[in-house]
């Protein structure tokens, strides 16, 4: 039994209690040890360990894979406890199931892989061992420990790989709004910007620098106890550029759901794999919530918006599957 937290009144972050458990599981999808068809995963949270699970899974079902492994340090996940090792000790690791993932991918399937700095090295071989390495994202994650004898680390990365030459990618699906500093006129009018009630804006093409993304924090509806838990926004962009309307997203490290909940707001099919129960249980009462609040913090009306310029969101429409 998992022991509920007190919770000051404006703090958002999830909580599951003890009554919600019981239908949460029967959300759930426990392998038995026999082959899984696709419509046996098909929005399906798995709870299992991901290299037992692989091996069950059909093959070349994936069109995206987004893939949060444990870095290469010491951390507590409810209970379940990854320790750092040597550089070679972690590409091991990572060579148990890597290639086993690819086999989920379709031809023309995409991967995406986070990591650190210090596992850059280990991602960047595993990358170009198995898939064609299309470009590095280095995202700025905002929050980060101070420290007095080094550079605070303020980054990570994201690697993205597609299995063949041939791939889907669809730019336009991620554009950014950003505010202009210099709204330069030709002729008198906007030159490549507009005016709008919230300011004057211009729409770009997105680049490998991400510096719009807000960590998840207490205030916020989609942030949780998972002490590595990404942003919706994080995944919805690397969702809209990969996936196309009504594929399939697989994420192998599923934690507490993000990639999922993304998926179901913004129209994919998705399945998951998570060893951790509890973490399961997040991510289906967060896929429940999803019904009825289809928003994705910082993307709204059709492109995602630079940190702090956008003041009032509308809320998506219902009736995505």
């Amino acid at each position: 039994m998992a022991q509920e937290k007190e919770r000051a009144l404006r703090n958002r972050t999830l909580q599951v209690s003890e009554p919600e458990r019981g239908a949460l599981r029967q959300r759930l999808l426990y392998p038995a040890g026999e082959p899984l068809a696709l419509s046996d995963i098909t929005n399906k949270t798995i709870c299992a360990d991901t290299c037992a699970a692989l091996g069950l899974l059909p093959k070349g079902f994936a069109d995206l894979v987004i893939i949060d492994p444990p870095y290469n340090l010491d951390k507590n996940f409810h209970g379940l406890r990854f320790s750092k090792t040597s550089d070679e000790a972690y590409l091991a690791y990572v060579l148990t199931w890597f290639p086993r993932l690819m086999d989920a991918l379709k031809p023309d399937g995409s991967v995406y892989m986070c990591g650190d700095w210090k596992s850059a090295s280990c991602v960047y071989r595993i990358m170009r061992d198995f898939t064609v390495v299309r470009s590095r994202i280095t995202w700025q994650r905002e929050k980060g420990k101070g420290a007095k004898a080094n550079w605070k680390n303020v980054s990570e990365d994201i690697w993205f790989g597609t299995k063949g030459a041939a791939y889907y990618f669809n730019s336009s699906a991620v554009k950014q709004k950003r505010r202009v500093l210099a709204p330069y006129r030709f002729e008198g009018k906007p030159k490549d910007w507009e005016e709008t009630g919230d300011g004057r804006f211009r729409l770009t093409y997105p680049g490998n620098f991400w510096d719009d993304i807000s960590v998840p924090y207490w205030s916020m509806p989609e942030n949780t106890d998972h002490p590595a838990q990404k942003p919706e926004k994080l995944a919805a962009k690397l969702i809209l550029a990969s996936c196309p309307e009504n594929g399939m997203v697989f994420d192998p490290f599923l934690g507490s759901g993000t990639t999922s909940v993304a998926a179901k707001k913004l129209g994919r099919r998705y399945a998951g794999i998570e060893i951790n129960e509890e973490y399961c249980l997040w991510a289906e009462k967060r896929l429940i919530l999803a019904d009825e609040n289809r928003a994705i913090q910082g993307y709204t009306d059709g492109v995602f918006w630079e940190r702090n310029t956008r003041l009032r969101q509308s809320r998506p429409k219902k009736g995505l599957n």
